[in-house]
């Protein structure tokens, strides 16, 4: 279970965490299971040796060490692929042999274990419950403390550290034939060296163009923290994907969004006297409405990303009220009503479709005043093929909301102000003064270009049906493929 969950965790900075990377992992580790379970049976049924189980370990425990040197050249390789086809080649050169030589270890167990034919029962039924324990036990360990506390190189070290440590045992203390004890102690030893080298490697590559000033692992992914060493950019990421850009000079954001989801929320609420922000980020939009006096509410899903706020993005969170905890949550139980409430909830390259869909849409209407306005940030494009999603989203939002306006610059970011009120009217102009001049022109471009997707081409979203990772697939890869390519420049 570890190393199923932990090798979807690898392979997310690249493709993401849609369904697509899930299937490709859960099929790989099903496949090796049954490969591994037959060939185990095979070769116990042979000869019943213990030191060639714990061979097969061994061997195990070294190709992991070697996952993670090459899992960022072989993950980039198969970027060139769509995203289902390349997530399952990447996930079946890692993973699948490491996952079938472990599952042997199943059948050769029962079969060493078995005097007599009238105990198979007995012996199968307590290895599957000690088996199925120990998967629980795995499943935590990986979600609570080893994900969230450290980088999954090193998590991915450890097990094959202990993996080696069990191999080190047998050999050492049972298995003393002559040859037997330096050729375990080869292996362990290259097995150490491959898995010591992946987890050094990031930090021994330079760069002339960034510093890192901050890594570190979290419940939703690795949190980066980067500097170019020319010019006033400071780059925040998730999973190698840039999130946001930042001027520490002149303590403004250099990305679009954070000014045009403010600047669309003053544009059309007639008064905002209390915001809520699902998504946090590095603080800049929430920051923003507080400097203005706003009373403001922030719901952020990830406890990681305060303290690289506050530390790296001039974020000071004492000026908001901060929750910890799920945007949908949080607006099921919320009693406040607010004027505006700004979704940017965003897990590496796209928003999570449980909050786009009509009831998390009619739980926030619930909660927005009678002339309050929903403000959306995402990503799109309006052309005949690559515009599901943004048709989709409107309509989504027109069968829940009286009025909808869609604003785009262009570059895909594309932002949707929605509101009860019978027609959007905008009600003060923004001052692009204030717009870090990085990003000036392509505010003027959001603020003037309203779309108007073709809503034939879209479908409304529900819980119970809300297919956007599948039909959305193509455009999803292609900015993933772009963010990640941008990155590895980095």
């Amino acid at each position: 279970m570890i190393i199923e969950i932990l090798g979807a965790k690898m392979l997310a900075p690249f493709f993401g965490t849609s369904h697509f990377v899930w299937t490709a992992q859960i099929a790989v580790t099903l496949v090796a299971l049954a490969t591994g379970y037959y060939a185990g049976g095979r070769l116990v049924d042979n000869a019943p040796k213990l030191g060639r189980l714990y061979a097969c370990v061994l061997i195990a425990a070294i190709y992991l060490g070697f996952t993670i040197v090459v899992v960022e050249p072989v993950a980039y390789w198969c970027l060139k692929y769509k995203l289902a086809v390349g997530s399952l080649i990447a996930a079946s050169f890692l993973f699948f042999i490491p996952l079938a030589l472990l599952a042997m270890v199943g059948p050769f167990v029962v079969r060493v274990l078995t005097d007599s034919v009238a105990e198979v029962g007995g012996t199968i039924g307590r290895l599957t419950a000690i088996s199925t324990l120990g998967s629980v036990i795995g499943t935590v360990l990986i979600g609570y403390v080893l994900v969230p506390f450290f980088p999954n190189s090193v998590t991915m070290y450890l097990t094959a550290g202990f993996l080696m440590a069990l191999v080190a045992g047998y050999f050492l203390l049972w298995e003393t034939r002559k040859g037997s004890t330096p050729a375990a102690t080869a292996g362990i030893a290259v097995g150490l060296l491959l898995g010591y080298g992946g987890t050094t490697k990031e930090r021994l590559i330079h760069t002339d163009t960034t510093d890192e000033l901050y890594r570190a692992n979290s419940n939703f992914g690795l949190l980066q923290v980067l500097d170019k060493k020319e010019g006033n950019e400071r780059y925040y990421l998730n999973d190698y994907l840039v999130q946001n850009i930042y001027d520490p000079t002149q303590k403004k954001s250099r990305a679009l969004f954070t000014y045009a989801l403010h600047q669309l929320a003053q544009a059309y609420t007639p008064r905002i006297e209390r915001a809520l922000c699902i998504g946090l980020g590095v603080g800049i939009v929430p920051m923003q409405f507080a400097q203005e006096g706003v009373q403001v509410d922030v719901v952020e899903i990830n406890p990681g990303v305060v303290a690289v706020a506050t530390n790296h993005f001039h974020c000071n969170s004492r000026l908001f009220n901060l929750t910890i905890g799920d945007g949908r949550h949080f607006i099921n139980e919320a009693k406040e009503k607010y004027d505006t409430i700004i979704l940017d909830a965003f897990l590496g390259d796209s928003s999570p479709s449980h909050l786009m869909t009509t009831n998390a849409f009619g739980a926030m209407r619930r909660i927005l005043k009678e002339e309050g306005t929903l403000v959306v940030n995402s990503f799109g494009y309006f052309e005949a093929g690559r515009d599901f999603f943004s048709a989709s989203l409107e309509k989504t939002l027109r069968s829940v909301f009286r009025a909808v306006r869609v604003h785009a610059s262009g570059n895909g970011n594309v932002f949707y102000v929605a509101s009860d009120r019978p027609e959007l009217k905008t009600l003060r102009e923004p001052n692009f003064e204030e717009v870090h001049l990085a990003c000036r022109h392509s505010a003027k471009e959001a603020f003037s270009g309203i779309q108007t997707p073709d809503l034939t081409r879209g479908i409304v979203l529900t819980d119970d049906y809300n297919p956007i990772e599948f039909y959305d697939a193509a455009t999803r890869e292609e900015h993933r493929r772009r963010l990640a390519l941008n990155m590895k420049s980095l």
